[in-house]
Order: C-alpha cells, then sequence, then structure tokens
C-alpha cells in the first residue's frame, strides 16, 4: 500500500514537470494584490473559529520541535569530523547519516502537520455547510484518510526541504544556471499541481483520484491557481529573506553566544539552535497567517468549482484511522531505538569517520 501511493505520487510529479502551462508565473503585483484580497476573510475565519486558529498554532510548534530534534544529531559528531569537512569537497559516510536522519524528521513532521492542515480544510468545510464544528468533527473526517495524507505530506516536505536546502550559499557551488532553473520550475508545477491533493484526499478521495482530481481541476482553473500560488511564493520569499539577512546581522551582533572555537562541535551546534530564534519566529508568521490564507483561499477554489460540476465534496469513508496511527507509532518506536541504542549499533562509530577517510565496520 506505502510503495503503490509512492509510486503514484512520483509518476504524478513527473506528469507536472512536463505540463508547461502550470510554470507560467503572473505578475508580482497582481499575485500578491489577488492574495491579500482574500486575506481579510481566512484572518477572520482563523480568529472567529478558534478550532482553526489551534491547529495553526500546533502546526508551529511541530515543526519548532523536530528542527530541534534535528539538530540533537549535530552534537554527536566529534570536533575531528567537523574539522576535516572544512578540508574536504567529498561526500562521506557522515553527510549520508545526516541527510537520512533530515529524511527521517521530515517524515515525523509531516504526520501531525498533514493530519492538521487537513482539519483546517475541515474546519472549513463543516463552517460552509453550516454544520456543527468542532476539534473532534474535524479529526473525525481526516483520520479516515490519515495514511495518504502522511504519504504525501512526506513526499512534499521533503521537496520542499531539499529545495530550501538547495537555494543556500554553498562552498565551491558549480552547479550549472540552467540546472538551477529546471529543478525551480519542476519544484513550481509540482507545488501548482498538487494544490488540492490535500483537500481531495481530506474529503476522503484515494491517492489515484486525488491526483487526477487535482490535474483535472488545476488545468481548469490555471489561473486562479497561479495566483493563489504565487502570492503565497513572494510572501514565503520576503519572509526567508528577510530571516536570512536578520540572522546574519544576530551572528555579527551577539558572536559571545556561540560556544566554542569555529568548526568545533560546540560552535555548531550553538550555531543551529539559536538559528532556532528567527526560524522560530518566521515559521510563526507563515503558519498563523500567511499559510491559512494559502490553505483556505484554495480550499474555496476548490469548493466553487465542484459546486458548478455537481460533486460531492465530502465523501464518507469507513475507518477510524487507526491504522495510519499504529504505522506512525511503530515508526516513532523505530526511530526512538535507532536514537537510544545509537552507538551499540554502530551509528557513533560511522559519524566518527573523518571526511576523506573510508568508513570500515568494527567485527
Amino acid at each position: 500500500m506505502l510503495g503503490k501511493s509512492y509510486s503514484e505520487f512520483t509518476d504524478f510529479k513527473k506528469k507536472l514537470s512536463n505540463t508547461p502551462q502550470l510554470k507560467d508565473k503572473p505578475a508580482k503585483r497582481e499575485a500578491l494584490t489577488w492574495f491579500w484580497k482574500r486575506a481579510k476573510f481566512s484572518i477572520k475565519f482563523m480568529f472567529t473559529e478558534k478550532e482553526a486558529l489551534f491547529f495553526a498554532l500546533l502546526q508551529w510548534f511541530v515543526i519548532i520541535l523536530v528542527y530541534l530534534l534535528w539538530v540533537q544529531m549535530l552534537a554527536w559528531i566529534p570536533d575531528e569530523v567537523w574539522q576535516s569537512a572544512q578540508d574536504s569537497d567529498e561526500w562521506s559516510i557522515v553527510d549520508w547519516i545526516l541527510l537520512l536522519w533530515s529524511f527521517v524528521c521530515v517524515g515525523i513532521a509531516a504526520f501531525p502537520i498533514g493530519i492538521l492542515s487537513g482539519c483546517m480544510w475541515a474546519s472549513y468545510l463543516l463552517k460552509r455547510r453550516t454544520w456543527s464544528s468542532d476539534i473532534a468533527s474535524c479529526f473525525a473526517i481526516v483520520l479516515p484518510n490519515a495514511l495518504p495524507i502522511w504519504i504525501f505530506s512526506w513526499i512534499d516536505g521533503w521537496w520542499t526541504v531539499s529545495r530550501i536546502l538547495d537555494r543556500l550559499p554553498k562552498k565551491n557551488d558549480r552547479t550549472p544556471v540552467a540546472v538551477r532553473l529546471a529543478k525551480e520550475a519542476a519544484y513550481y508545477a509540482w507545488k501548482v499541481g498538487t494544490i488540492w491533493i490535500l483537500p481531495a484526499l481530506t474529503t476522503g478521495r484515494w491517492v489515484l483520484g486525488a491526483t487526477k482530481h487535482s490535474f483535472a481541476l488545476v488545468t481548469r482553473c490555471t489561473k486562479d491557481v497561479l495566483i493563489t500560488r504565487a502570492g503565497y511564493s513572494i510572501l514565503c520569499w520576503i519572509i526567508g529573506v528577510w530571516t536570512y539577512i536578520g540572522w546574519i546581522f544576530f551572528i555579527i551582533a551577539f558572536p559571545d553566544l556561540f560556544s566554542g572555537d569555529t568548526g568545533s562541535w560546540e560552535f555548531i551546534y550553538s550555531f543551529y539552535m539559536l538559528a532556532g530564534i528567527p526560524i522560530f519566529f518566521s515559521v510563526g508568521i507563515i503558519m498563523l497567517f500567511i499559510r491559512p490564507i494559502y490553505i483556505i483561499s484554495s480550499f474555496a477554489i476548490y469548493e466553487n468549482y465542484l459546486d458548478k460540476t455537481g460533486e460531492d465534496i465530502l465523501i464518507q469513508k469507513a475507518g477510524s484511522g487507526t491504522k495510519a496511527l499504529t504505522f506512525f507509532c511503530i515508526f516513532l518506536l523505530i526511530i526512538a531505538s535507532l536514537y537510544i541504542f545509537r552507538e551499540h549499533l554502530g551509528i557513533g562509530d560511522m559519524l566518527s569517520v573523518p571526511y576523506g577517510e573510508e568508513y570500515i565496520p568494527q567485527k
């Protein structure tokens, strides 16, 4: 089931990359104007429907907690490894472990964030249908669809994190401009083309049906989708750039807050721990104000389209979501076991291999 769902999402990703009309970007002023027209209703909804604000707050704290969890692995890497990394451009087993740890952390965050995003959509749906909307009723709609929501959120979250990291300045980066532009175009097409997958999954459609549904809706309502996504992306870019600039000034203004010598594990660890401060505030702005506008606006377009076609927006699905919760708990148990017994499993030895040296397992 998991493998099939992943395969369907990756096939859909390739399809979107080959759809030219999804790569067009509207004018920035037009996108921002349209986005802010939707802001008044969306923000009012957020602060009048208390459960929607609750879901947004939880998403904010999930991201911060998972970020702090990710940082913990940096403290496991000895000084000599960090020092050797400064003189090497080659990948080592340490990089692969950090990459895998990053992927796992995205998976941990993807489950609650996907569910909570679905609950925000459910809250909007219940309100529009003049039904009773509370935390329990929102979870009752979303949890039966939790497994495909988790898979999609994990794939989407991993690509988002990968693109953010890829955009950051790197030492001796020789990536051709054409390759960078191609990656950005493919990423933008994915974000535009999947705008309605989460609403479709939340309202009861399975993976294959949700991808077909989203693609059909996007190609028929292309302008609305492009403007919605462009406005959201521009605002996130602005916040991201100011966060990056603010972090640089913070480093210059408070150098004494960083522990250890440059390049030591104490310095690297304190660097990323303190980076959580600007990340905390920027993520809060996005999660509490900008992302809700994007979520509710995209669902409104989705709902209006289905009303015109006469399709049922909510497909009741049997189940309580126990299977997905069981999978997630097993996943957390495995990760916790690896975390606790990392030295016995040889993970500590792997992280102690300096760059330029080959890892030789101990007998």
